[in-house]
This record gives structure tokens, C-alpha cells and sequence, in this order.
């Protein structure tokens, strides 16, 4: 503009390079990343996914804990950044799968495998967080669908009320972690807290919810100090959430430990997250790891971090740079080698993809904001 002052036309050119970095996928933080790309490769992953005959189950294909519940953790908020105006079809499907098993009061897990004790109870212990965590999640409104009442009732019913594990529910353990071992359990905990933070007001201030929440406390307090740090950094998502469940005020040891574990290219490994089990048929993993970094990242963000703060803009920074070109974030299993290119053998890519992208998702919607 003529005879602006310099003042103005430093605002000016301050506002045209947000707007450029915000055009190109830059990130005002530094670095940049390509969400459309992450989306792509997520969406691919769940086409994949449906038609793959193991992931067949009643009224529709079944959500793991490494791609349909990541995937739908992260795929709204990648919505939101890049405008689309509707659900991708697997969102919807995923959901509706999940609705009409609730209704119908049909097992997810429903092959001979899993209705023999153990497998049976742990299945319905998964099912049950899984489903009430993600339907209340979808929801916007301030009362509880029916459907998603029921899902809480039936998650509920399976929660444990009495010996050493009161308060936490049943989960598989395949020894296969990080998601499916014997320390699971709290991790699955962690996820029954969210879907209590994600429920309406309304309902979390019913006096049975309340005792029930209560249990659940006992229980994450009690096995704090006997659990990897993977399944603890869930705590602070819990603390900002459902405090009642995880009070903030518990959270300043756990992200002092978490960060006296950050490398210095701003990154953590996956042995940080420990401690795992044995798993000698694994391949080696050694350095900074896209899906452990993008697992603090992003759990010092849902504890409330500012993008800005230095220990997490290095970590975002290190997973703009580490994305693939194809749009993933590499990561390898920890616990077997299976043939190339194979279902399960991107199972921990697709977790890292998900979490980093979603990490980086909710710093560029709050820079935008």
C-alpha cells in the first residue's frame, strides 16, 4: 500500500507468509508436512483394511487398536484441516459397525478363537471400551445417542469390581506389545477414561458413572509405578479429559521422566517407552522412532503443551521432517518379522501415521485458530 508505514507493511508481509506456509503445508514452527498425503495413505490403509477376510466381523469390519481406532482418532481432525465437509466412507463404516453390534449385542470378536475363556472376556473387555470411546467421540450433541448409552452400559457391565485389578477391565494378551500384553490392561484403562472425558456432561455427572469412575482411578493409581511408559503417557490425556479419573496435579513427574528421555535431534526411541517384552524374532529398531515420538508429542499436546513450547516443537519438528514422501511415518513391529508389504507387517505404521499425523494436525488447527 502507498505511504504505509513500515509498521503496516511489516503486518503485511507477516500476514502473506502465514498465509503462504499455511497454502504450501509449512508450519510456522518449521519444517513442513503433507496432511493430504497422510490422509491419503490413511485412507488407503482402511480400504485395505475392509477387505481383508480377517477383519471380517458381525454388521462390519472390525477396529483394531493399531489401524481402525487410530484411524478414527486421527481422521477428523485431518478433516477439519484440509475442509473436507463429510466423513470418509470408512469412518462411517467403522462407526456403523460399531453401532450395530451395540444394538444387536453381537461379540466383535465373534470367531470359535475367542469364545473360549481367556480370549472371551478380554474380547468383550476391548470391544467394549473401544466402542463406547469412539461413538462418543463422534457425537457432537450435548445428550448421549441411545446407542452410545448402550455402549457405555455394556462397557460398564465389564469393568472389574473386586481383587487387585477392581476398576480395569479384561484385554488381550498376545505378548505382543505394545498394544496386546499382560501391562495392556491399563492402557485399555487409560482409553474407558477418555471415553468418559468424551461423554456429555450430563452423563459423567450421573452418580453410578461417578462411582464407577472412581474404581477406575484406584486402578490407574495403584498400577502407575509397575507400567511402561507408553501406556503411562496416556495419563495425560486422561488428566485433561476426565481429571476425576487422572488429576492434572499427578502429571508433573511423568512428563519430567518423559522428557529427560527426549534425544537431542528432538525425537525419542521406542526403548524409552519401556520398559517391552523379550521379543528375540523382532528386527532391531535403534534411534529416534516415528511412532514413539509421535506418541509423546502428542500426548504433551492433549495434556495441554503449546506447539511453541521447546521440547515439543523440536518433537513436531522431527516428525515433519520424517514423514514419507508417500505420506506415511515409518514404523516397524516390535515384536515378529512378517513378509514384506503384508497386513500386520504396517501395523506400526499405521499407528505412527496416525498419532503424527494427528499431533501435527491439532498443532496447525491451533495456529490457525
Amino acid at each position: 500500500m502507498a505511504g504505509g508505514s513500515k509498521e503496516g507493511d511489516a503486518m503485511t508481509n507477516a500476514l502473506r507468509t502465514g498465509i503462504l506456509l499455511w497454502l504450501s503445508g509449512a508450519s510456522a514452527w518449521g519444517g513442513s508436512w503433507k496432511p493430504r498425503r497422510a490422509a491419503e495413505y490413511l485412507d488407503a490403509r482402511e480400504k485395505d483394511w475392509f477387505a481383508w477376510p480377517a477383519a471380517e466381523s458381525a454388521g462390519g469390519t472390525c477396529v483394531s487398536c493399531h489401524t481402525g481406532m487410530t484411524y478414527l482418532l486421527a481422521r477428523p481432525a485431518l478433516r477439519k484441516l484440509l475442509g473436507e465437509a463429510q466423513p470418509t466412507p470408512y469412518e462411517t463404516g467403522l462407526l456403523a459397525g460399531l453401532k450395530e453390534r451395540t444394538e444387536k449385542n453381537q461379540r466383535m470378536f465373534g470367531s470359535a478363537r475367542f469364545a473360549k475363556e481367556p480370549l472371551a472376556s478380554q474380547g468383550d473387555g476391548v470391544q467394549s471400551i473401544l466402542t463406547a470411546l469412539l461413538l462418543a467421540r463422534s457425537e457432537s450433541s450435548p445428550t448421549m445417542s441411545p446407542v452410545t448409552e448402550q455402549a457405555f452400559s455394556r462397557m460398564w457391565a465389564a469393568q472389574k469390581r473386586e481383587g487387585h485389578t477392581k476398576g480395569a477391565w479384561a484385554w488381550f494378551d498376545f505378548n505382543d506389545d505394545p498394544y496386546e500384553t499382560q501391562d495392556s490392561a491399563y492402557y485399555g484403562a487409560t482409553l474407558a477414561a477418555l471415553a468418559v472425558g468424551a461423554a456429555p456432561t450430563s452423563y459423567r455427572e450421573q452418580p453410578d458413572v461417578k462411582a464407577r469412575v472412581v474404581d477406575l482411578a484406584g486402578y490407574l493409581q495403584s498400577g502407575e509405578d509397575t507400567q511402561p511408559l507408553h501406556n503411562r503417557l496416556m495419563l495425560l490425556w486422561v488428566s485433561a479429559a476426565t481429571p476425576d479419573a487422572w488429576p492434572r496435579s499427578r502429571c508433573g513427574k511423568l512428563v519430567d521422566e518423559a522428557l529427560g528421555k527426549q534425544q537431542a535431534d528432538g525425537g525419542w526411541t521406542m526403548e524409552s517407552l519401556g520398559p517391552w517384552k523379550d521379543h528375540p524374532e523382532a528386527a532391531i529398531s535403534s534411534g529416534s522412532n516415528n511412532y514413539a515420538t509421535a506418541v509423546v508429542a502428542l500426548a504433551l499436546e492433549q495434556a495441554g503443551w503449546k506447539a511453541s513450547h521447546p521440547s515439543l516443537s523440536k518433537a513436531l519438528r522431527w516428525l515433519r521432517v520424517h514423514q514419507d514422501p508417500a505420506g506415511y511415518w515409518e514404523s516397524i513391529s516390535m515384536n515378529k518379522r512378517y513378509d514384506a508389504g503384508s497386513m500386520p507387517d504396517l501395523f506400526m505404521r499405521d499407528g505412527a501415521t496416525a498419532f503424527a499425523a494427528l499431533a501435527l494436525a491439532n498443532a496447525d488447527l491451533r495456529n490457525r485458530d
